[in-house]
Formats: C-alpha cells, structure tokens, sequence
C-alpha cells in the first residue's frame, strides 16, 4: 500500500513579479485538484523572495511578500540572503509577523547566541492523513560576518544541519531539508546524509529540470526570478514508512497559462509601490543627469556623497549604478528607488598607499564600463565608466593625486566605495584587506541624506 505526496517548490524569485500571476495561478489549480483527490499537498518556499529592488517590495519593506505567501496557502519557507541581510534587524524581526505558514530556519539565532527569533523554528514534523512523519528543516548562507553587523548570530549550516539531522531521524520517517546554501554545499549535503530524502535547494540559481539523484539523496532547484516552478512526487510504503520512487520535475513558467488578470495584476504591484514612497526628498533647482561611458553630474554626486558619509579621504564607483536622470523639481523617495534599485551597501577600507595605487590603477580597464554584470547585488545593466572623488589620474604617466597631493605610497588613505568590489571578482587588494560595511544603509540611503541636506 502506497501513499503520494505532492510537493511544489520556489526558490530565488527575487520579487519578479511580473511571472507570479502564472504561478499563482498555476499553484491554486494544483493545489485544488489534489485537494479534490484527497491527496496530501505540500508548497514549500526556499527564500530570496524578497528582493528591495522591486518598488511594491521596497514600499512595504518585504511584507507584500509575505502576504502573497500567505494567500497561496505556503506550507512553509526559509530565508535566503536578500531576506537576512538587506533588512534592518527590526525590519527582519517584523517581517514574519503576520505570516500564515511556517518559518523554518536552524542556523540563525539572536545577537547572544543562545535563542532564535520567535517568528523561526529549527525543524517541523508534518504527519500524512495515513501517519507517516515527514520531518522539514532548514538552514541558509553563511554570511556571518554581515549577519553580525545586522545585530544577528548565523551558526555554521552544516553543524547545524548536523544537529537537526540527528533529532529528526528519531522523530520522522521521511527528511526534507529546505536549503539556501547552493549547489555545491547541496552535493555535498546528499553525500554525507544519507538519509536526507529531498534537498530542495536555491541560492546559486542553479536548474535541476529533473532533478538530481545522489546517493540516497534527490535534488531539487527551480533557478531564479520565477522562471520555473518545482514538483516533486513521493511515493511512500504506508507500512514500512519510507520512499520507495521519488520523481521531480520543473514547470516552465512560460509555458502556464495566465490568468485573465494577469496584466493587471503586474501593473497594480509596480503602482502600490510608488503610491507607497510617494514622499518627497527634497526639490532640485536643476536636473542632475546620468551618462554611462563618461563622466556625468549624477554619479558623481553620489561618489560625492559616498566619501562624505564615509567620513573617506577618497571614493570611487562606477556610472552604471545609477540608472537613470532626476529631473529638476520634487524628488521622491520612489524616484531615487528608481534610480538606484541594488541592495548594495557603502564600504569603506584603511589602505596603504601602494594599495590604493594599485586599487585605483586598476579602475582604468578599458574592458569594464561595457561589462554586463549579473549577481553581487547589482541590479543595473552595465557598470559603466568610474567616476571619483578627491582622485586625479594622470593616464599618460600613471600618477595619482589624492585631494590634490601626490598620492604618499608610505601613508595611510581611508578609501570610500561600494560592497559589490569586496567578494573577489573585481581587485585582489579590496577582497583581502579589512573592510567596513555601512549597514543596513544602501546606495539609495546616502544618496537621500546628501540631497535632503542640499537642497531641502
């Protein structure tokens, strides 16, 4: 005698709500179909849901999300990255407040160490009509050092998972983890737990169109921004309490019918989120404009604003970071939104002199300002050409000026920028010196205090 379970899945939809009419649809029909069928349904949510670079999600500070969660009926989720450290710490403790589905999360815990937030539980048993246990848990990335600047403590995922795992195989019968570590740690995950049935997984946006079978283990991944929804089929011996097949497959969010309201639908959470941060920031007497391949009033202004909020002897950062104009009148808190849509913080470094040489040596690759990046928070297109603050460059003989004097090789320079340089793909001496995050503020947050007190 078996039983079928029923298990839909999304990961890493990153507010695009332009494709979550079709999967709310499409979720709502399965999801009645196996109800009329009387077959157990579960809808699971593996985080990066949220994302602040959507007005709708950025007005109501990632709780519309959490309402569209709600009202498909989500069995439970875990948090990703975009949800953990893009929030405040207040902003991260209410935004489950009104949640209607489970919150499973093991490796996050409060600043002391000794408690999880109240809204999070480490693991969950969910028992069939037929009495089979099905134990959940969930862990997400080790951002830890970003976490603790949040007022938060983020325990190492795979001793965490160790310690869940070994609760749950006392308590349930089948283990699904909730995972938002990736691809690599999700491998590694099914080769040293065998008895983890379903690893459901995100955070590299890695696609597993059928799945992926290793060792006892099945993987499961729906890529990125609503692009696939994920369905897996357990078959379970009622009697012996465990899997015998277990099939997975992704459902083209392309290729699902739209329901008659789509459009709308799509219009109404662009409108919310500008109804929302219809508040002015301050009045422009003259537009301040935006070029990507040379030098441009906007960007600079906000590499301005960047070495002052820095308290920063000099800045950098490049063009494409602000994607549009801000035209001369009434500037709201959508139109900077609009503009500078990235979930990235401002960073500041103590270098050298010989490091900031090399640093700044390096912004001069004529490759980068056609470079079309995707990931490490930016949200533009292309990066565009670097624009600078209290830096001059002689590009015939390669000398350098900081505030007007020759840069000292020997001193000390305090190095204003942008957190997306720091994680190694971009220079070797940013990813390896010591570094300050300025958080939870963002670009957007800087460039708002320097126009609120230049010209409000």
């Amino acid at each position: 005698m078996t039983e079928t379970i029923h298990i839909y899945h999304t990961n890493d939809i990153h507010s695009h709500f332009e494709n979550w009419p079709k999967i709310r649809h499409f979720l709502q029909e399965k999801k009645s179909g196996h109800a009329r069928d009387g077959e157990e349904v579960f809808l699971f949510d593996i985080g990066d849901h949220v994302d602040r670079w959507h007005p709708y999600t950025e007005g109501t500070l990632g709780k519309g999300n959490i309402k569209l969660l709600n009202d498909l009926g989500y069995t439970a989720a875990t948090i990703g990255n975009n949800e953990g450290i893009t929030l405040a710490h207040h902003d991260l403790d209410e935004l489950y407040h009104d949640r209607a589905f489970d919150l499973i999360l093991a490796n996050l815990y409060k600043e002391n160490g000794n408690q999880r937030p109240a809204w999070t539980i480490p693991r969950k048993i969910y028992q069939t009509k037929h009495g089979i246990k099905i134990g959940v848990t969930a862990v997400t990335a080790y951002f830890e050092k970003l976490y603790r600047l949040l007022g938060w403590q983020l325990r190492e995922p795979f001793t965490e998972l160790s310690d869940q795992l070994a609760a749950l195989k006392e308590e349930a019968d089948i283990i699904i983890l909730l995972s938002h570590l990736g691809i690599q740690d999700d491998e590694k995950i099914a080769e040293l737990y065998p008895e983890v049935d379903l690893i459901l997984g995100g955070h590299t946006h890695h696609v597993l169109q059928h799945g992926r079978r290793l060792n006892q283990s099945l993987l499961g991944a729906g890529g990125k921004h609503g692009h696939y929804v994920g369905y897996v089929q357990l078959q379970l011996d009622k009697v012996k309490k465990k899997v015998t097949e277990k099939s997975a497959v992704l459902f083209e969010t392309g290729n699902l019918e739209p329901p008659a309201s789509e459009e709308k639908e799509i219009q109404w959470f662009q409108e919310q989120g500008r109804a929302l941060m219809n508040h002015s920031v301050a009045t422009l007497p003259e537009s301040l404009m935006t070029e990507w391949f040379q030098e441009s009033l906007l960007p600079s202004y906000l590499c301005e604003a960047l070495a002052e909020w820095c308290e920063a002897d000099c800045a950098f950062l490049q063009s494409g970071l602000v994607m549009g104009n801000l035209k001369k009148g009434v500037v709201t808190d959508y139109d900077v939104h609009r503009i500078l849509p990235h979930p990235i913080n401002p960073c500041s470094f103590k270098l050298s002199g010989k490091d900031l040489e090399s640093v700044i040596l390096q912004t001069l690759n004529p490759d980068w300002p056609e470079w079309e990046l995707k990931g490490l928070g930016f949200r533009g297109e292309i990066l565009g050409v670097f624009v600078y603050r209290n830096i001059e460059i002689n590009k015939e003989t390669s000398e350098i000026n900081i505030k007007g004097k020759k840069l000292d090789r020997t001193k000390e320079y305090t190095l204003a920028t942008v957190d997306m340089y720091t994680f190694g793909h971009f220079f070797p001496e940013l990813y390896r010196l010591p570094k300050k995050y300025h958080m939870p503020e963002f670009l957007r947050d800087v460039l708002k205090w320097k126009l609120r007190r230049d010209y409000l």
